[in-house]
């Protein structure tokens, strides 16, 4: 017999995330080849993952539950909906077996341990492809860092004795929650150098390039910044004042970035900052950061009185590509009109 719960109205889906830990939910429709493709794997991870109270897999027909289907801004099928405690916390759109198996099994193996490692979905926790979250993901809208083109990075500014752009998008949980890691390595090799944060060079400025390979609305930004394990050296500060400028053909340069009026300026505070994550969320002015194609993140200063800056995430929340209503919704890995 299926344990996947058949949504049936607002309130049963509601209560059903108040009584559920953790809710894996399937938002798919009848006509949708992809979601039809994919639903075995997905009651078959129900069948074997599901536990009472702690696990629970649903499925949402957005046709006959509107209501649900709008309040959580599904466009496209199948969408996957990952919620802990009753909140978002990761979305997979699309009909990925691969990217849904991962996350349901990393939740599931977090459930089992109680949800106590600092990985957990939500407070530290991981996104659609099990990419770790510094935040949890604000209603409707998901972890769309894979969408930056990696090889268009470019950074000013940084210290070559520690990491690079690239590093700041890594899926993995920062070295500095690992005991004895998140140290810089002084071997006599590059590889022996390289570390999994980044720091200013010269001053407390970071200078960065982040092109898109789709055009994005971008929510949040949410930026991790570790305090290192040793205090052997000087220890580097946090971000303080942010500047951010949409949609520049390049990177600018320190003194053209003072020079242009930035999209939105940010000052980060103390109490910005998780005590546990070390992740501040930014919350962006969402009808600036609409139709997104790149972002260059200034860093103007640090949060006290040293000369360097440190940053050991950076993750992108939003959406990928136009928004469509309700009434034209897309299937996802199908050709339009199969």
């Amino acid at each position: 017999m299926s344990k996947t719960v058949h949504i049936r109205s607002p309130h049963e889906f509601s209560s059903l995330l108040s009584t559920s830990k953790i809710v894996v939910t399937d938002f798919y429709a009848d006509w949708c080849g992809p979601c039809k493709q994919i639903a075995p794997m997905y009651e078959q991870l129900s069948a074997q993952l599901s536990r009472p109270t702690k696990i629970t897999f649903a499925k949402v027909d957005v046709d006959s539950q509107k209501e649900i289907a709008s309040s959580y801004g599904i466009t496209a099928m199948p969408t996957f909906m990952i919620f802990k405690n009753a909140k978002a916390v990761s979305t997979i759109r699309g009909a990925d077996p691969r990217k849904l198996s991962e996350a349901v099994r990393k939740l599931a193996a977090e459930a089992e341990s109680n949800g106590s490692s600092l990985g957990g979905f939500g407070e530290a926790g991981s996104s659609a492809g099990g990419s770790w979250l510094g935040d949890s993901l604000p209603k409707g809208y998901g972890d769309v860092t894979d969408s930056v083109d990696i090889k268009g990075l470019d950074l000013l500014n940084s210290d070559s004795e520690f990491g690079n752009a690239r590093t700041l998008f890594d899926s993995a949980k920062p070295s500095a929650f690992e005991p004895g890691k998140g140290k810089k390595k002084e071997g006599s090799g590059s590889a022996e150098k390289q570390t999994d944060w980044i720091e200013s060079d010269t001053d407390e400025q970071l200078m960065l390039f982040i092109p898109f390979q789709s055009t994005l609305k971008i929510h949040t930004l949410h930026i991790t910044s570790l305090p290192p394990a040793s205090s052997d050296t000087e220890i580097p500060m946090r971000p303080k004042t942010v500047k951010i400028y949409s949609n520049r053909a390049h990177i600018l340069g320190f003194d053209e970035a003072e020079d242009i009026p930035a999209t939105q300026a940010i000052t980060l505070s103390e109490r910005d900052w998780d005590e546990k994550t070390g992740t501040a969320r930014i919350e962006l002015r969402f009808v600036k950061f609409q139709n997104v194609t790149s972002l260059v993140v200034f860093v103007v200063d640090g949060d006290g009185e040293g000369e360097r800056v440190r940053i050991d995430r950076l993750r992108i929340i939003g959406e990928t590509g136009e928004k469509r209503e309700l009434g034209k919704l897309e299937k996802i890995g199908d050709e339009q009109g199969e």
